[in-house]
């Protein structure tokens, strides 16, 4: 059986916002949880209830996410948007096929759902973070005048 590889959480995929960088912390932390579930073949209910927690953080993490860049005025904020439901859909449709079998869960869907974080992360989030700082300096400078 191939071992599936657990992510550690790296200072690349800090976006400059420690609310956020936590956020992103739990869900590497969930997901290398369900990997040792999947690996120590844990019973279905568990890896089910374990997909629950992975949609309602991934839930919580986009909604402080999104509070921020909606404050901001980000102007890509719509796609940023249907990109995260996208996620808890993917992540809800998981629910429901695991639910109906185990066998469903899957090292790949496992590694697709993780993947999908990371590529997220460093592609969608990254873009953010120069217009988040650009704003944050204009803020800045306000005060200082």
């Amino acid at each position: 059986m191939n071992n599936i590889e657990k992510i550690e959480w790296e200072p690349k995929y800090s976006v400059g916002i420690e609310e956020i960088d936590a956020h992103q912390k739990k869900m590497f932390e969930l997901f290398n949880q369900l990997i040792d579930m999947k690996e120590s073949s844990a019973e279905a209910k568990v890896c089910i209830n374990m997909i629950s927690v992975i949609n309602e953080n991934s839930k919580l993490y986009f909604n402080t996410e999104e509070k921020y860049l909606k404050k901001k005025g980000y102007p890509d904020f719509g796609t940023h948007f249907k990109a995260h439901r996208q996620f808890i859909k993917n992540s809800i449709a998981l629910r429901r096929e695991i639910s109906e079998d185990i066998e469903n869960l899957t090292d790949d869907v496992i590694v697709q759902l993780r993947n999908w974080m990371i590529n997220h992360i460093l592609t969608f989030d990254s873009r953010y973070i120069p217009f988040l700082r650009i704003n944050q300096y204009i803020e800045d400078s306000k005060h200082k005048n």
